[in-house]
């Protein structure tokens, strides 16, 4: 279903979960390129933008998380953008739609003075999706934090899956936004004329840029933090594993000789100097053990083999 909104002049036409319909009305009216329309009914489109004589295709890519709050997705939201309309479309309802409902909210009269272009409409609608990415970023930064505090305590298989999870999402992060600098470059440097004033709105695409470079910079700081984690998690595991073993490996080289001596003397075999139903050889034997047992010991504790 397309819901619309006017702003003077301008319309902003939105669409959530588009049907066929919706797609057809879209080249009735607006004649748009096969290509485009066939881009607006796949998924997993790569970011891009297209340029045409009278409109521009944009197809973006932003972090969500999924319905565990575990997980982040990747949505997708993708514009028409001409010289008197804006066309949003979006698989489901998400943030564009947020915003498409708070503008229908306000007076007609004070969106069009605040709204006087499409390219400024483009504008709140790409800050919207920024702040909203930057507010999940510092969420994964958070659970960072928290993997940080959590990291010498004793739940050590909830710290591997909450380092694998987080490192899984900063990796989806990363391959959502690393190809849309390159496109905002090009907004911000004028490649990309838009359909008003290109000097006003060079400082708007500009801050839309720093959005994007500050969740790059904040995803590369969030990389190098959970690969310190990681490595310093594994440096621990690895180091109480060596302890383990060192520890087994000594109680074994105390008891393969006491072993030696219990089966040595355990077999039945007659001692010239021990008589017969004699009970002494029994005690000797067994403090003998101790005492190589208790030299062991001090034997290890002096070279530091011991705790």
């Amino acid at each position: 279903m397309i819901e619309t909104l006017t702003m003077g002049k301008l319309k902003w036409h939105h669409i959530t979960n588009p049907t066929e319909d919706d797609f057809d009305k879209l080249r009735k009216n607006f004649h748009f390129h096969p290509l485009d329309i066939e881009d607006c009914k796949s998924i997993n489109q790569r970011p891009k933008i297209d340029i045409y004589d009278d409109y521009y295709f944009i197809i973006l890519q932003y972090p969500n998380f999924d319905r565990q709050n575990k997980f982040i997705k990747t949505k997708e939201v993708k514009f028409f953008w001409g010289s008197d309309y804006i066309i949003t479309i979006e698989k489901s309802p998400w943030y564009v739609n947020q915003l498409f409902n708070e503008f229908r909210e306000h007076d007609e009269d004070v969106l069009t003075n605040k709204l006087k272009t499409t390219d400024i409409l483009l504008y709140r609608i790409f800050e919207k999706l920024m702040m909203e990415s930057l507010y999940l970023l510092k969420k994964v930064g958070l659970d960072l934090e928290m993997i940080n505090r959590e990291l010498f305590g004793d739940k050590q298989v909830s710290i591997i899956e909450r380092i694998s999870v987080t490192r899984k999402n900063i990796i989806t992060v990363n391959t959502i936004f690393k190809p849309q600098l390159r496109m905002f470059h090009a907004f911000e440097s004028g490649q990309i004329k838009g359909f008003g004033d290109t000097d006003f709105m060079e400082d708007y695409w500009g801050d839309i840029l720093d959005y994007y470079q500050k969740v790059w910079d904040m995803t590369e700081d969030h990389e190098d933090l959970i690969e310190g984690l990681s490595k310093t998690f594994d440096s621990m595991q690895t180091n109480k594993t060596n302890e383990i073993m060192k520890i087994l490996t000594i109680i074994s080289s105390i008891i393969l000789p006491l072993t030696f001596v219990t089966g040595f003397f355990g077999m039945n075999v007659a001692f010239s100097f021990i008589p017969d139903g004699s009970t002494v050889a029994v005690w000797v034997i067994f403090a003998a053990m101790v005492l190589l047992g208790v030299g062991l010991g001090v034997t290890f504790k002096r070279r530091r083999w011991w705790f």
